[in-house]
């Protein structure tokens, strides 16, 4: 008889499949509440505090090679608490756009190949810890993810058991200083 997890295992050979199709460029995601790619890149490389980094408890925001900060989801998501805004020296996360930049720069999607519930088994767990309700079901099965509610906080990658879920970074939504 099979164990659990090698059940699970079956279904994430797909998922790994996509994910490293997708190159590493496109999964750079920003924290919270940036303005723009051109700050990031031009504030971050001089900033040696890593404030955004210390002040994270979920430990969810890394530095890249190039000192720009990135998020990264395979344990927990963002919970827009907030504290890396506070805490960035510069005006590269700043609370006073939150009610732009809130979202984070990425779109999730859930493989049908790889996701459990689309292959018949009863499974909640992206929907569970998704506090936007951007996560849909058909029924019992069949999980969607509603674009237009997902905040891109990544709690739905982070507790998939087959890592169904990936995603895609997009474009920072708010206006560059230079475009105002």
């Amino acid at each position: 008889m099979a164990s659990r997890r090698e059940f699970f295992n079956a279904f994430r050979k797909p998922a790994d499949i996509v994910s490293r199709q997708v190159s590493k460029e496109e999964l750079l995601v920003r924290p919270p509440y940036g303005l723009s790619e051109s700050l990031f890149q031009s504030e971050c490389p001089a900033c040696d505090s890593q404030a955004c980094v210390a002040s994270c408890e979920q430990k969810i925001i890394l530095i890249r090679a190039d000192k720009t900060p990135m998020l990264n989801f395979s344990k927990t998501g963002c919970t827009f608490c907030d504290e890396c805004a506070i805490a960035c020296p510069s005006t590269v996360l700043d609370l006073e756009h939150k009610a732009t930049a809130e979202d984070i720069n990425a779109r999730f999607r859930i493989s049908t190949e790889g996701c459990v519930a689309h292959n018949g088994v009863i499974c909640f767990s992206c929907k569970e810890p998704c506090i936007d309700d951007a996560i849909l079901f058909n029924g019992m099965f069949n999980p969607v993810i509603d674009e237009d509610r997902c905040t891109g906080c990544g709690y739905c990658m982070a507790r998939c058991p087959t890592q169904a879920i990936s995603y895609i970074a997009t474009k920072i939504a708010t206006i560059d200083k230079e475009e105002e």
